[in-house]
């Protein structure tokens, strides 16, 4: 069954820049309809959200990346973006992307998501 796929992950410096992809497939329902979502879990850590976007393209931003982060999207490719700078060693992590199809009342909660990519590494050493 098809399900969303993250890409874009690897190792880099502190300090530089990555940007994370992920094709929004088997939703279900359409693109432009979702609730995107991006999620990071380190070693021995909960899941923890990082970045929220509205249908209407609206962000949200946890404040660990805050600053630091920006999600975006096309709905034409089906794709949500997670662009970072300044990368810091903290921010090790599997990356999940997440969607849903309405609005949740808590965006960067893992419940409030039901479709999930398998996770795409992204290692930043000092």
């Amino acid at each position: 069954q098809a399900r969303p796929k993250e890409s874009g992950g690897g190792s880099v410096q502190a300090g530089e820049s990555l940007t994370l992809s992920c094709l929004a497939s088997g939703l279900g329902f359409p693109f432009t309809w979702s609730y995107g979502a991006w999620f990071r879990q380190a070693p021995g850590k909960e899941r923890e959200g990082v970045a929220a976007i509205s249908s209407g393209g609206d962000p949200i931003y946890a404040d660990s990346v805050k600053g630091r982060a920006t999600i975006s999207k096309d709905d034409s490719r089906k794709v949500l973006f997670l662009h970072m700078t300044r990368l810091e060693p903290d921010d090790t992590a599997l990356y999940y992307c997440a969607f849903r199809r309405d609005p949740p009342s808590r965006p960067l909660d893992v419940p409030s998501y039901g479709y999930w990519g398998q996770g795409t590494q992204v290692t930043v050493s000092s």
